[in-house]
């Protein structure tokens, strides 16, 4: 059973046979379904529906010489809105299944983002096609959790906000000038990270930890594509799983600038989310390249 299925509304989903017959749901009366060759010319298959608002599975697999499908491996997703990054973003496939891992090297996180490639059909059309790498695409991240935690704000008054978002462009910067060798933009950014670390090490003695850091993304455990997040809540909604009618919410969070979704089981958080409010837990996350019309 896969672990982040309560995360869509599936947390009592305990017996095979229940979740055999939730698939073969999903492939009988699939909202969009995807059909494309690879390089080895085998016909691929992937059939997604929505059992809540943008929450669903999706059931992938390949079509026989009869056009019989044969699943080889399902996934929960979460659709995500808007746009997380510009960046150019690089596509590993995966060593056990016909599936890949994405990789975005943001400069506002400042180290490489793995995530799960949710639609994988375009990708590979352009693959097999020989339009690889495709120019002027976007990147739009979405997440899943188990487990979160709501915290209050850090309070801040309008200048230190504008001294935040100055310092923010100015690391931007170096952090942009250091990709293309700059040794100087390094090691200013060497010397403010142990100015950092000093600091913080000297603050931490008599403060809270979640009152000096206002947001984190780091990795989390031995899977590429999970991550320890910490983030301020821009937007939420809750949403009702239509099969077993659980609630779930859908968080809209700005982690280290990066502004993704993130869907969870009311269950599995612990305090109410509003709006300002952080969210801190654990996240496997998603990604959506967006692929311009004219290349897939």
């Amino acid at each position: 059973m896969h672990k982040y299925m309560r995360a869509i509304g599936f947390s009592k989903l305990e017996s095979r046979k229940r979740l055999q017959e939730l698939l073969a749901e999903t492939i009988i009366n699939a909202d969009r379904r995807g059909i494309t060759k690879n390089q080895e010319n085998q016909i691929l298959g992937e059939f997604c529906k929505d059992f809540a608002e943008s929450v669903g599975i999706a059931v992938c697999g390949e079509f026989d010489d009869e056009q019989r499908f044969t699943y080889e491996y399902y996934f929960p997703y979460l659709n995500g809105t808007g746009i997380t990054s510009y960046e150019d973003v690089s596509v590993e496939r995966h060593a056990d299944k016909e599936s890949f891992a994405g990789v975005c090297d943001d400069i506002k996180v400042g180290m490489s983002l793995i995530f799960y490639l949710k639609n994988k059909i375009p990708y590979i059309k352009a693959m097999t096609e020989n339009l690889l790498p495709v120019r002027g695409t976007s990147l739009t991240l979405s997440a899943l959790s188990v487990s979160g935690t709501i915290m209050l704000p850090i309070q801040k008054d309008e200048q230190q906000l504008e001294r935040v978002k100055q310092a923010s462009a100015a690391r931007s910067s170096l952090m942009a000038a250091a990709r293309k060798g700059d040794e100087d933009a390094m090691e200013t950014l060497t010397l403010e990270d142990m100015d950092m670390y000093t600091v913080i090490s000297r603050k931490i003695q008599k403060e809270d930890v979640f009152s000096l850091v206002d947001t984190y993304f780091m990795p989390y455990g031995v899977e590429c594509d999970q991550y320890s997040v910490l983030g301020e809540i821009k937007d939420m909604k809750l949403t009702t799983n239509q099969v077993t009618g659980e609630k779930i919410y859908i968080l809209t969070i700005c982690c280290n600038e990066l502004t993704f979704d993130v869907s969870i089981n009311i269950i599995d958080i612990y305090g109410e989310p509003q709006v300002g409010r952080r969210f801190k837990g654990v996240i496997w996350l998603q990604g959506s390249i967006n692929f311009p019309e004219s290349s897939v």
